[in-house]
């Protein structure tokens, strides 16, 4: 086999939810198709890597001319609730819902000791700043309901230790065990309209 069919073959299998018979799939695929899709596609993982950023307030993925992004600079929405979430897919999760109105914060994943990801790994520094400049009055802790999501809301509860500041959690409705981008909007609205206190 070609050195260029394996590379891409082990690119493709480092890629989340993709083993080595998809990536061979995948590969296969785009040597079967026109030169136009190969192309397309290749175009279009550059254009990502080059034209998006991480937004300076919230850590959501934006484009580099629209930072901060389209949720933190949109004044109707609430900007003293915050909605901390482990990654961009749960913020768009979110969104679909329709059912909130505030400001988010991604962590870019969650405490796992067994993983090597500690409190120093995630945006966590950044949000105890954002609760004490922008004058935050809720913090809605959205981290998956699993035991790093859960380890994880713990220390945030710890971490952002002023009184003056309503800490929740999303009611449970969310499957144990399971990931926000999965869950169906209805699911996702009743577990933000249902929080408590952590």
């Amino acid at each position: 086999m070609p050195r260029s069919v394996e590379r891409l073959i082990e690119a493709f299998a480092r890629l989340p939810g993709i083993g080595p018979k998809t990536a061979s799939r995948l590969t296969y695929h785009l040597l079967r198709a026109s030169e136009g899709e190969s192309r397309e596609l290749a175009e279009a993982l550059v254009a990502v890597r080059e034209g998006t950023v991480f937004c300076s307030r919230c850590f959501n993925i934006t484009s580099k001319e629209a930072d901060p992004c389209e949720i933190c600079g949109d004044p109707s929405r609430e900007a003293g609730v915050l909605c901390v979430v482990e990654e961009p897919l749960d913020v768009l999760a979110i969104e679909r819902t329709g059912s909130y109105a505030g400001r988010y914060h991604v962590l870019h994943g969650a405490i796992s000791p067994v993983e090597g990801i500690g409190p120093d790994d995630l945006r966590i520094r950044e949000l105890i700043a954002r609760v004490d400049a922008e004058g935050i009055t809720e913090v809605i802790v959205a981290t998956n309901p699993t035991l790093e999501g859960e380890a994880t809301a713990m220390y945030l509860k710890d971490a952002v230790h002023n009184p003056e500041v309503r800490m929740t959690r999303l009611a449970r409705g969310l499957p144990a065990g399971g990931d926000l981008e999965y869950a169906d909007a209805r699911t996702l609205s009743e577990a933000l309209q249902g929080r408590r206190e952590v």
